[in-house]
């Protein structure tokens, strides 16, 4: 399967919505309490993509996966209850989500390498991310790529675990 990781359009919004949507239940049916709050939204998508942080990941005509790539910008981590490994620049990433037709086949890995090749074409060497406390398939991929616990975050009034990758430049 050839997969390309490419910047989201407004054409691709009600996709990403779909396979936002779908995570969101399933989020739900493992019993997290992670974006049940209304967040993310269609609103939220549209936001991304008007200021070019969504990305997509997709397989011949189908969008597989979705994420909100940004730089140096998240406000929530200047407040860690913790210490980040890095003080530079960072590539942080959020919403993170694989259409129900593609779960299981390791998609949520390969984005991630996309976006440590994003942060390497920025001359960035920190990714940073954040996942609810119970997310286990996340807390399971940041373990696989590489990622190390630097504390707690906040957002929207809870608690979230912080990570941190360094990458190598060479």
């Amino acid at each position: 399967m050839t997969l390309e990781f490419r910047k989201a359009t407004a054409a691709d919004a009600d996709q990403i919505w779909h396979i936002l949507e779908k995570a969101i239940a399933r989020r739900k049916a493992e019993g997290s309490d992670q974006w049940q709050d209304g967040y993310p939204n269609p609103a939220i998508v549209a936001h991304d993509i008007e200021n070019n942080h969504g990305y997509v990941l997709v397989a011949g005509d189908k969008i597989a996966g979705y994420v909100a790539l940004l730089i140096n910008d998240e406000p929530a981590y200047l407040d860690i209850k913790g210490k980040w490994l890095t003080d530079g620049d960072f590539v942080v990433y959020h919403r993170v989500a694989i259409s129900d037709d593609f779960l299981g086949q390791g998609l949520a890995q390969q984005m991630l390498t996309h976006i440590d090749s994003y942060a390497l074409e920025n001359g960035i060497t920190s990714v940073r991310a954040d996942t609810n406390f119970d997310n286990k398939g996340m807390l399971r991929i940041f373990e696989k790529q590489g990622y190390v616990y630097c504390g707690e975050v906040f957002f929207r009034e809870a608690a979230r675990l912080a990570y941190e990758k360094v990458l190598d430049a060479r």
